[in-house]
């Protein structure tokens, strides 16, 4: 479906193109001016109020649920619909437009899990767990939990299977992926898979080649169990950037395809 009308009495009226972002309040901002955003259907009457607003005018007949996601993907937005105070909140800047593309996305149950002997002592600041759940919610993903366990296959195979048992559509795994002989999340892994979904791994070392010819030493796999998509990403916050970067065009799609969800077909 596609935007029908930006309507903002107090930013002058209907707008063709305009810029959204976020602070760190929560507030939004359009056009760099603080303004709520709702939302309203074709054909539904639109109030003016002294508040700064301004409204998305979707097709007739849209439903957002609390909680969903309002993709704008050619432009980049990704907005979250607060039900009980009837407004979006900004997950990622980016423009709105007449006329532009979007969905409408459920959000993914998601885990982050930091493999990490000196990260589960406190002996390091784990940065690339918050990193990966900070990307994880650019594709409408909402970490629920986060965890450090040491280098150790028991620990590592606990916290998955307790997470894909309580249902978690996604697990995100950093670190222990390397050849040490501490490394042995892959092995864990394997211990838990359904199914094995090789592409992951090998788009990530592919990708990652452009950054370092080291790139296909990481072992990094993708799994399923039960109705959970498992991957283990490199342990370094580099890395893990470089590698989302690569697979996240197909990632939400491939976990909507596992759990069934129908958020591609909006």
């Amino acid at each position: 479906m596609r935007i029908l009308r930006l309507y903002a009495p107090l930013l002058t009226g209907d707008h063709t193109l305009c810029w959204v972002s976020a602070g760190d309040t929560e507030k939004t901002f359009v056009n760099e001016v603080e303004t709520v955003l709702r939302m309203a259907c074709a054909g539904d009457a639109i109030k003016e109020t002294k508040e700064c607003e301004m409204t998305i005018v979707l097709p007739q007949g849209t439903e957002m649920e609390d909680g969903t996601f309002l993709s704008v993907r050619d432009c980049g937005a990704l907005l979250r619909w607060n039900a009980r105070e009837m407004k979006f909140q900004v997950t990622v800047a980016g423009f709105l437009s007449i006329s532009a593309k979007v969905q409408i996305w459920e959000p993914l149950k998601t885990a982050v899990l930091t493999v990490s002997d000196k990260g589960s002592k406190g002996e390091r600041k784990d940065t690339s767990g918050p990193t990966l759940a900070a990307l994880a919610g650019t594709l409408g993903c909402v970490t629920k939990e986060t965890k450090i366990v040491p280098d150790d296959i028991s620990e590592i195979t606990g916290a998955v299977t307790r997470w894909s048992d309580e249902g978690y559509n996604l697990v995100l795994i950093t670190g222990g992926t390397g050849l040490s002989e501490r490394d042995v999340t892959p092995e864990a892994l394997a211990q838990l898979a359904e199914k094995t979904v090789p592409g992951f791994g090998e788009v990530m070392r592919s990708q990652t080649l452009i950054y370092t010819p080291r790139a296909f030493l990481t072992r990094s796999v993708a799994v399923i169990r039960k109705k959970t998509l498992i991957i283990a990403f490199p342990g370094s916050e580099k890395a893990v950037r470089q590698c989302f970067e690569a697979i996240s065009g197909g990632l939400r799609h491939g976990v909507e395809t596992l759990v069934g969800l129908s958020g591609a077909a909006h």
